[in-house]
């Protein structure tokens, strides 16, 4: 949950400074990725809850390789936004820290699945 409420905080702040037309009348494209963030940290809790509630372990495993590669993309992002330029960005080591955080509980909560 700490995840979601950071991507959305620091999508919101990063938005209102890329939101900008550049003088060539181009949008810069980190701001993609501010969309991105909150999509990838929105859909880690469902397949978390979807890893637990399946009866075989196959499927199990399979929600839990669909947890890392959403934490991996969240990361991967989160170093893309960092080449953003905005204010903003000085932020997201805080959001890296936290998936670091979280993908040591996830190494744990894999060997109890």
């Amino acid at each position: 949950m700490e995840i979601l409420m950071l991507s959305r905080h620091i999508s919101n702040y990063l938005v209102q400074d890329l939101s900008a037309i550049g003088p060539h009348g181009e949008e810069d494209p980190h701001i993609y990725f501010t969309g991105d963030i909150v999509q990838q940290s929105v859909s880690l809790a469902p397949e978390i809850l979807k890893a637990e509630q399946q009866a075989f372990s196959e499927e199990k495993y399979k929600y839990a390789a669909s947890v890392n590669r959403l934490a991996n993309a969240l990361y991967k992002n989160c170093e893309r936004l960092e080449g953003a330029n905005s204010n903003g960005k000085e932020f997201l080591p805080i959001l890296r820290n936290e998936l670091k955080k979280f993908r040591k509980l996830q190494r744990t909560w894999m060997m109890t699945l």
